[in-house]
């Protein structure tokens, strides 16, 4: 090629008009599902959405993730968005780009299998609302879980694409459990079951890169349908993984706008398609039109979630990921509710519990739900447990993992765990080894009962019995029977603005105007103290006039110098005349409204054995009431803690005097949810 012919290839090269490659790496954009969620925990509102969403059109994506995964669980509990109303609205902006969503199976959307009724209901209503590729795992790799959904989306003429969740036992692929012919074996398995393509879901980011082209080139030759690459950025290991896998022929690679990419969420998508100009591979995409793109988003859109990125790392990636395993979504879980525990000191002993854990329940993959399971378990037994015994608090979910619940897992659960969490288990102390599913009853007809005419159409109907306690709530608000509170409403550029002031104040000290009060004179009566606090001291005046002291000044003095000895503290008795009143009871300060905290509930005037919350959370239900009589041990109510429930057990045999909360309220550490007497 000459010299001029080079310069005219790189001119045109930039542009969407060069020449098209023989098989060019077809991309799903995971910005407006998978990259807020993993960057800004789901916050992304859909009006944040519409200002690229034409823009992202023109792109050429194969598909651009829009739905799913924890978006809908996050739109009606945090942002008063209606999840269903998303797809629509979305839809009249993409016209010819298809939408995916990331569906758990027979999870849906949710951390746990629903029944067959609402996984069918569920997957016709979100073909109908405008789906079109239904990415379907199970967190245990269990198919049977899939039997249910698939032939729904086949009826409704959608996308079947199925995920193999990526995962390991050793540093590197390999091992007795997921090794190589572990992940053929379950392509064959998606390919029987009717997969228009299989994804490779590594959601810690721990696929390397030779790792990647030996299961690529392996899966490339073992099956027919296209072969999907979906790895977090988290390692850091995501972009030469993708180049390793693009060499082995993979079909189509997850990436991001720059915006949303990186830490744990994916690796870019410019520096990809930079790289593949002019090759085999190339995209064909127009980098000045994703430059366009990427300013919107920075200008206009970033800002308002500014506030929610995690920046108390510097490093955009966390190499220990490699070590623990641990997905970044679920790292930051685990980091938020120790925090709130007080307990972040715990966090190195949670990452030494946490393999254990994990290989006590089944060696199972860490993704949604299972990472919850593991991680939230992995806790309670940080916390709770102690030299005696451990497993002292064991969730809800872990219990329905050992019954059989989710699935089968990749090897046997501990036995001893197995026996302690099926202990009273309510559906039997026997595990089950069928289809889950088999087991549980049809949700609708009672979903409809409860919920009565709050839910008009179907899609309100699944909201409810996907979250009973915080859909109806959002079903409140949606038809004006309770007014949302601020916290769930959206976040305006000016409201942007505003907030960067007040921090710009608060840096300069200027967010309190200090009131300025004349000084009194001072009088011959004027005395000097030296008052110690800790390891500083004050040098204080005090001025006794017409009887009452009157403080004159105080001043910090340097403590370099000056060591406190017990002997230096003056006499003072002036200080305790008896002629001066007794100090006046300090005003209580009125908190802010946004900190105020409801009125004490009842229970914590009622005299009784108290049950209190063992970590913040939000109140399921109570499976006891005022008046009812409960055994020690027996489950008094269910707190919700990280997406994941702990029956609370009562403390002692007695009656129930008091309850503090309702469903749906939110608890703190130590609140009194219950009074036994």
């Amino acid at each position: 090629m000459s010299a001029h012919d080079q310069v005219k290839m790189t001119k045109m090269n930039y542009s969407k008009d060069r020449p098209k490659a023989e098989n060019p790496v077809k991309i799903e954009d995971l910005s407006l599902r998978d990259g807020h969620q993993s960057l800004f925990a789901t916050r992304g509102r859909t009006e944040d959405m519409i200002p690229v969403a034409e823009m992202m059109d023109e792109v050429g994506f194969w598909a651009v993730e829009t739905w799913g995964g924890a978006t809908f669980d996050t739109m009606h509990r945090f942002l008063n968005e209606d999840p269903w109303e998303r797809i629509r609205t979305l839809k009249r902006y993409f016209k010819k780009t298809p939408f995916s969503m990331l569906l758990r199976g027979q999870n849906l959307v949710g951390y746990r299998n629903y029944a067959d009724d609402v996984a069918e209901a569920f997957v016709e209503r979100a073909a109908e609302n405008g789906m079109d590729i239904f990415r379907t795992f199970d967190a245990l790799n269990d198919y049977r879980n899939f039997e249910t959904v698939v032939p729904v989306i086949k009826k409704c003429g959608k996308h079947f694409q199925g995920c193999i969740c990526y995962t390991m036992t050793e540093p590197r692929m390999g091992g007795e459990v997921y090794n190589l012919d572990y992940y053929v074996s379950k392509a064959k398995d998606l390919e029987a079951m009717g997969a228009d393509s299989i994804c490779i879901k590594d959601m810690a980011g721990l696929l390397a890169p030779y790792d990647a082209y030996q299961i690529v080139k392996a899966l490339k030759e073992a099956v027919k349908p296209p072969i999907h690459l979906h790895s977090h950025f988290t390692s850091g290991m995501s972009p030469m993984t993708h180049l390793k896998a693009i060499e082995a022929g993979v079909d189509i690679i997850d990436t991001c706008m720059s915006p949303y990419a990186y830490r744990t969420s994916h690796a870019a998508l410019e520096p990809l398609v930079m790289t593949l100009l002019g090759t085999n591979r190339d995209t064909g995409f127009d980098i000045k039109l994703l430059a366009k793109i990427n300013e919107k988003l920075e200008k206009e859109v970033m800002p308002k979630y500014k506030h929610l990125l995690d920046d108390s790392k510097m490093s955009i990636i966390d190499i220990n990921v490699l070590l623990h395993q641990t997905p970044g979504g679920m790292l930051s879980n685990l980091v938020n509710q120790l925090r709130e525990l007080d307990a972040l000191d715990k966090i190195d002993e949670v990452y030494k519990e946490l393999p254990r854990v994990r290989k006590e329940l089944g060696q199972i993959p860490l993704v949604t739900p299972t990472s919850q399971i593991v991680g939230i378990q992995t806790v309670n037994n940080v916390l709770f447990d102690d030299e005696n015994e451990r497993y002292k608090m064991i969730t809800d979910q872990v219990k329905d993992l050992c019954y059989g619940l989710y699935g089968k897992t990749a090897v046997p659960i501990d036995p001893e765990v197995q026996k302690k969490a099926l202990k009273g288990y309510p559906r039997g102390e026997e595990p089950i080894t069928c289809r889950p599913a088999e087991v549980l009853e049809p949700e609708l007809p009672k979903a409809k009962e409860e919920i009565g005419d709050l839910a008009v159409d179907m899609d309100d109907l699944l909201i409810y019995a996907l979250y009973p306690v915080t859909g109806k709530k959002f079903l409140k608000w949606k038809y004006g029977k309770e007014e949302p509170p601020e916290s769930v409403k959206p976040v305006t550029m000016d409201d942007v603005k505003k907030r960067e002031e007040l921090v710009k104040k608060a840096l300069a000290g200027e967010l309190v105007e200090k009131k300025q009060k004349d000084m009194p004179e001072k009088s011959e009566n004027l005395r000097t103290f030296n008052v110690f606090i800790d390891d500083e001291y004050f040098e204080v005046g005090v001025d006794e006039v017409g009887g009452s002291p009157v403080l004159a000044y105080a001043q910090q003095l340097a403590t370099a110098p000056v060591m406190p000895q017990p002997m230096a503290m003056p006499a003072a008795p002036a200080v305790a005349a008896p002629a001066a009143p007794a100090p006046a009871e300090p005003a209580k300060q009125e908190p802010p409204a946004e900190e105020k905290k409801d009125e004490p509930a009842p229970a914590a005037t009622v005299e009784g054995t108290e049950l209190k919350a063992p970590m913040p959370g939000m109140i399921v239900r109570y499976e006891k009431g005022v008046g009812d009589t409960v055994n020690e041990g027996e489950t008094v109510v269910v707190l919700e803690a990280m997406k994941m429930e702990n029956a609370l057990p009562a403390p002692c045999s007695g009656t129930i005097k008091a309850v503090g909360y309702d469903s749906g309220d939110s608890v703190a550490k130590g609140d009194v949810l219950a009074v036994i007497a």
